[in-house]
């Protein structure tokens, strides 16, 4: 176990490991921190615990075809026994095996059944992620203050909408301005046209329901712009093999698109194989001062030194770090005066989907691997109350045909045979809901007082569980979606219930929320601690509440507008 006490550095060793900003994570937010930092000026160390990952050429599937996989995209049974965890999760398989983290390499204590999915390399999960970019809408910033639940969040849609437009212009979001009030427009690409299903579904859902049935808004370069451009990407050619890391550019990850824009200031270093032990605080000066770090492989315990930090290492990682920064001024973890730090943690509720047959539409098909699907936006307790629980679910939907199959059982001989072997099959539909959860006081994480990873850490302790209020979403879902299946004609529907543990949706946060009370919270409204103003935490754990839209594209937003107020007050002499 490497000895983290009484790390001396000499004066020339600390000026060789000093620079104006660190970011912890090379993540969707830790990459947008790394580009806004660079882009400000300031020299800016990124460090990653996982491997480097160069575009293109550590894509090692990125090209392959489905008989040159050894078992055919398929994972092996002792391979499953042995990573009952990560083969559970949304992406994975053979083709993208190499972005996941194997369940033994980082083991966690869990209290309840929790599935962390983690991605440990240069770029993070933003290279296996869904890609799936809807902005929030007052409706869930202002949800906790109006139905009593949280704490309110420190700002509002407004606050936030100029650097979603910030984001989303170099990131690349296709999508269509459709004018719903639950779910803003955005900065738009082109959006993926609906195939003859999806459209019936659309006018289905409107005429009886007045319901919105949408191309989803997607972080795929459906028309590059010249800043897109600018950053070596190329148009996305509907292959939908996005996981296994993309050559063409064509969706947004940190190894495509933030990290080379901020290499080419001349401002980065990215420093892999970087486990962070903990922020380092200096009483004298009330302020943090540096991180402290364990190299992956050797074990040499180091220490980096910067005026601010951010830290972006996912939402449970992050959790994991401030709980370990403890000083005398830090008893409990840095910045942890209101006693919240690991407390109401959340997630998103994915349990309930279905799907089914529709008859007709035989004399269509559609073209290309559409890498995007469609999204029913949410309907439910928007402005008020209307259902018996608090919150609500975005559903996510779309339309297929099957296509030909040689081997199903066929009539006829010769011509017969053939013609019949190659005419597509029927159409299906599927829905499946994305639902918010409830932060709770008992939903937590915390240190393990008697266990420690390879490199002397505490090992995380999970204790998240589901309550009443997700049982009751999940219901109302699978009636309503069944009900919306069923006006368009849909037939032999199917629902199921997964009962899968939180975790598995991959969108795990909270433990450092945002809020107005430095008393009940962690993070004022620009992420900074309230008790330490060089730190700022603008990933997953930084969320008040989870909503019910796809998360990631308001994380960077949070991340260029934290940077952006950072500037201004080391400009100003307040950092």
């Amino acid at each position: 176990m490497p000895d983290t006490t009484n790390i001396h550095l000499n004066t020339a060793a600390r000026a060789a490991n000093t620079y104006d900003a660190i970011v912890i994570g090379s993540g969707i937010s830790g990459g947008m921190a790394a580009k806004e930092l660079c882009d400000k000026g300031l020299k800016t160390l990124v460090l990653e615990r996982g491997r480097p990952i160069e575009h293109i050429k550590d894509y090692p599937t990125y090209n392959l075809n489905p008989w040159e996989f050894k078992h055919r995209g398929e994972i092996p049974r002792d391979f499953i026994k042995e990573n009952p965890l990560i083969t559970r999760a949304a992406g994975f398989a053979e083709d993208t095996a190499h972005f996941f983290v194997k369940d033994n390499d980082h083991p966690y204590v869990q209290e309840k059944p929790f599935d962390w999915i983690r991605g440990y390399q240069v770029g993070g999960k933003s290279l296996i992620w869904g890609r799936s970019c809807q902005r929030w809408s007052d409706f869930e910033f202002d949800a906790p203050r109006r139905l009593g639940y949280a704490v309110d969040w420190p700002i509002r849609y407004n606050d936030i909408a100029p650097w979603y437009s910030h984001a989303e212009k170099f990131a690349g979001i296709c999508g269509e301005k459709d004018g719903v009030p639950s779910m803003p427009d955005g900065e738009f690409l082109p959006g993926y046209e609906l195939n003859c299903v999806e459209q019936h579904m659309k006018e289905v859902l409107w005429e009886k329901y007045k319901r919105y049935y949408i191309t989803g808004r997607w972080a795929q370069l459906t028309k590059p712009t010249e800043l897109h451009l600018a950053q070596g990407r190329g148009q996305c050619q509907n292959r939908n093999l996005c996981m296994r890391g993309c050559p063409f550019g064509g969706y947004f990850s940190s190894v495509t698109a933030t990290l080379p824009w901020a290499k080419k200031t001349g401002n980065l270093t990215v420093r892999p194989h970087s486990v962070v032990h903990s922020v380092i605080y200096d009483e004298k000066l009330g302020k943090a001062t540096g991180v402290r770090v364990i190299d992956a492989v050797s074990k040499q315990v180091m220490e980096f030194y910067a005026r601010i930090i951010f830290v972006n290492a996912s939402a449970l990682n992050s959790n994991l770090i401030l709980l370990n920064s403890t000083s005398a001024r830090f008893p409990n973890g840095l910045g942890n005066d209101s006693g919240v730090l690991g407390k109401y943690i959340c997630f998103h509720n994915y349990r309930g989907s279905m799907y089914g047959r529709i008859d007709g539409f035989k004399d269509k098909y559609y073209y290309v691997r559409k890498p995007a699907e469609c999204v029913i936006p949410n309907f439910r307790n928007l402005g008020k109350e209307d259902t018996n629980f608090i919150g609500g679910y975005t559903i996510f939907s779309g339309a297929s045909r099957e296509g030909a199959n040689p081997w199903r059982v066929a009539n006829g001989i010769g011509e017969e045979l053939k013609a019949e072997i190659t005419e597509p099959g029927d159409w299906t539909v599927y829905m499946y809901m994305q639902g918010e959860t409830i932060p709770k006081e008992s939903n937590h994480v915390r240190l393990s007082t008697d266990q420690k990873d390879q490199w002397g850490i505490p090992l995380l302790v999970t204790s998240v569980g589901y309550d009443d209020n997700d049982e009751k979403m999940v219901k109302d879902f699978l009636e309503q979606g069944e009900a919306m299946l069923s006006s368009a004609g849909v037939k032999d529907i199917v629902t199921h219930d997964t009962h899968q543990a939180p975790g598995l949706d991959i969108h795990e946060m909270g433990g450092v929320r945002m809020g107005k009370d430095p008393k009940t919270s962690m993070l004022n409204e620009f992420n900074q601690l309230h008790a330490c103003k060089n730190v700022f935490v603008t990933d997953g754990a930084c969320m008040t509440s989870t909503g019910n839209q796809s998360p990631s594209i308001l994380y960077m937003a949070f991340t260029a507008r934290a940077v952006d107020h950072a500037i201004r007050e080391m400009k100003n002499g307040n950092l």
